[in-house]
């Protein structure tokens, strides 16, 4: 990944992903919202930020993404469902990463390897979903897991070596998180970085439109 498009660069995973590529040697075009004023969820901020890129990059990371939004914590119940913090779930955490993958496929090369590789989550899965609740996280994260897969069929029609795939990263220490930290194993961000990044770069172009954890094991839709 000697040329990458990070997106989301100033959050915990972003800002880590960034020195780790950075400490490779990679030249990485870092773009976020409070650095660069990129706003994933308005198109036009996206296409004007995007377009203003020369193509060439073998590598898009979209580390974006909010498990609360506006202070709403995720749902326990059907009870608590509330349609504006769905709409803005879908927003952030689908729509955004969907308008990225749009605008940056003339970036990418077509006569070489490739990756686009977005951060999902596991709960994400509906294979994998034992306890419910989460609604809105849940769902956008699935709804992105779909747009990835369908994304990477479309995307191999003109860029046959490219790779296009959903990361779990695992349970890491940022402020995503840090109200959920109590109920399972996590790993600091740095550590996170290089776990996503070694996935990447064992990424095979037959693993395309795949779903994979940290450790590279895919998993469940």
């Amino acid at each position: 990944m000697n040329r990458t498009l990070l997106i989301g660069a100033t959050g915990g995973i972003g800002n880590a992903l960034l020195q780790a590529l950075r400490d490779r040697g990679a030249d990485v075009t870092a773009l976020s919202r409070s650095g660069d004023g990129l706003d994933v969820t308005d198109e036009r901020s996206v296409e004007d930020h995007l377009g203003a890129l020369e193509p060439g990059f073998d590598a898009v990371l979209v580390a974006t993404g909010a498990l609360e939004i506006g202070g709403r914590r995720p749902e326990k119940s059907l009870r608590e469902i509330d349609a504006a913090a769905m709409a803005e779930q879908y927003a952030l955490n689908c729509i955004g990463p969907a308008l990225v993958l749009k605008h940056s496929v003339r970036l990418l090369p077509r006569d070489r390897r490739s990756v686009f590789a977005a951060l999902s989550a596991r709960v994400g899965s509906i294979g994998d979903n034992g306890l419910g609740g989460w609604y809105g996280y849940r769902s956008a994260k699935a709804a992105l897991n779909q747009v990835l897969h369908t994304g990477a069929i479309e995307l191999a029609r003109s860029h046959p070596l490219a790779i296009c795939v959903a990361l779990h990263p695992g349970t890491v220490q940022t402020a995503l998180t840090q109200r959920y930290l109590f109920r399972h194993p996590s790993v600091a961000p740095d550590e996170a970085a290089g776990h996503l990044l070694g996935v990447i770069d064992g990424l095979k172009v037959t693993d395309t439109g795949g779903f994979f954890d940290w450790r590279g094991t895919a998993v469940p839709w």
